[in-house]
């Protein structure tokens, strides 16, 4: 372009072969100068087809229908074996040509044979077609072209190179516009002669991108503000591992109980046991597991400390409801009636499927209060659904080690039209509570759920997997909307 004002490069592609240099670099260099209005590049498009290797070889050596005729031919009119003829041109050239002949009528068979049908053999049209277009001739008829298409001997190819012209801003040598204007440039004065990019004043820049919450913590946040403003106050529920003593033991559950053993449990290797627990409230545990108590004959059984002191990874939130049951009972001032709620992340050695992961988030909700009834907390459960917008509640008869009596909280799910089990339930039995100091007449309701489910069914989610652990979509997370459950009227049986 330094020639002269009107010197053009016709076509990149062109003179990159010419110059031994690679297109593809060209391209690049012509798009930075353009950035700069060093020069004006006007885009070219050719289609044409470029040869695979087989299009190649038959340029080379003709066609496998030609190479058979020819064989077919050579063999007379009693004609030839398909075995003899893999062994003359190859079995791939037999196998195409056989097929390709047989549908031009140059030949037939005759019992085993392949017997000629014509007396010479053709034009190679498909060799001089690929002979055409490798030279670049555009004169090679539709039909053929589709053909050789069919057959993969060629492949369409679209190269894209530019006219090259001086721009406005075109100069010999190129000269890097800076950016900032730096203290060096004020000092020395070379601001006034050094160019600068152009500042676009008006931009509003890129978008920043921020946090979004995972769909777990905004169902999370909802039912957080649900049971604070039911006047539940949240538990300290940040310390995942726990002792058997207060995951197990302080709940009245048996130390021979299945959920204990490692298949259900993960236990912590080290530190593998807990340094303490309170003293006197241990062995007013281990007597009621042994001997029982207020009318509880207990479980009879040998207790054991290196059991009870075996660390492990909590399996319920309900460890942490002990330890604050019993700080309630054992508090300056005496006990006061008081409610409890948490949701935290709880761990069980399950298989995992689409509806259960290793680890997973437990809502738990308790109160605590001088003669409860097992009326307070359905009336508790129902208060709290209905404002989740669960608005058909049953309650099923079940065993827990730690509440007696039970309840399953089942809710009507209306895209599956069925009822679904959502909860569990129960009233702290007096075996655990006695130990802790509480008096006689407190009695303590409590629930719980895990937060999965009710997230899964409010953004119609099928599988746990797409919801929590490593193969979430983080395109999903983003898309979340905003979660709130509408409070409704209450429908509920018992």
């Amino acid at each position: 372009l330094n020639t002269s004002d009107t010197t053009t490069i016709p076509d990149t592609f062109t003179w990159s072969e010419d110059s031994k240099v690679s297109h593809q670099d060209v391209v690049g260099a012509v798009k930075s100068l353009l950035v700069d209005a060093y020069i004006t590049a006007d885009e070219i498009t050719a289609n044409f087809f470029e040869l695979t290797s087989e299009g190649e070889q038959i340029i080379k050596d003709g066609s496998q229908e030609i190479a058979v005729l020819k064989c077919v031919l050579e063999a007379g009119a009693d004609g030839i074996g398909m075995g003899d003829l893999q062994t003359k041109v190859g079995k791939n050239v037999a196998k195409i040509g056989m097929g390709n002949c047989m549908k031009a009528k140059w030949i037939g068979k005759a019992g085993a044979n392949l017997v000629p049908k014509v007396d010479a053999v053709p034009e190679d049209e498909v060799q001089d077609a690929l002979k055409a277009l490798s030279a670049g001739s555009s004169d090679v008829d539709g039909k053929v072209v589709q053909n050789l298409k069919r057959r993969k001997l060629i492949s369409p190819v679209t190269r894209k190179s530019y006219k090259v012209s001086r721009g406005p801003s075109y100069a010999p040598v190129r000269v890097k516009k800076a950016a900032d204007l730096t203290k060096e440039m004020l000092d020395s004065g070379a601001w006034q002669t050094t160019p600068f990019k152009s500042y676009n004043f008006l931009t509003l820049g890129e978008k920043v991108g921020g946090g979004y919450l995972h769909p777990l913590l905004k169902v999370r946040a909802e039912f957080r503000k649900i049971l604070m403003q039911m006047g539940f106050q949240e538990m300290p529920t940040n310390k995942w591992v726990e002792s058997s003593f207060w995951n197990f033991d302080s709940l009245f559950q048996p130390q021979s109980h299945p959920a204990r053993d490692a298949h259900d449990t993960f236990f912590i290797k080290k530190p593998a046991e807990t340094v303490s627990v309170p003293d006197d409230y241990y062995e007013r545990v281990k007597e009621m597991h042994e001997k029982g108590g207020g009318g509880s004959i207990g479980y009879r059984y040998n207790f054991k400390k290196e059991e009870a002191f075996k660390n492990l990874l909590r399996t319920h939130t309900t460890a942490i409801s002990s330890q604050m049951l019993y700080k309630l009972a054992n508090q300056e001032g005496g006990f006061k009636p008081q409610r409890y709620f948490s949701i935290d992340r709880v761990f069980r050695n399950e298989s995992m499927d689409a509806t259960h992961l290793c680890e997973f988030h437990q809502v738990e909700g308790l109160v605590a209060d001088y003669n409860l009834s097992l009326g307070d907390l359905i009336g508790t459960i129902e208060t709290f659904f209905n404002k989740i917008g669960i608005t058909q509640l049953r309650f099923k008869p079940a065993f827990n080690p730690y509440t007696e009596p039970s309840m399953e909280i089942f809710g009507y799910h209306p895209d599956l039209k069925k009822w679904t089990e959502i909860g569990n339930s129960g009233m702290f039995r007096p075996e655990m509570l006695q130990p802790m100091g509480l008096p006689e007449n407190v009695r303590v309701i409590a629930w719980g759920l895990s937060l999965e489910r009710p997230t899964m069914i409010k953004y119609r989610i099928k599988n746990i997997r797409d919801l929590f652990g490593h193969k979430v979509e983080m395109a999903r997370t983003r898309a979340a909307p905003v979660c709130r459950f509408d409070t409704v009227g209450t429908v509920a049986e018992a």
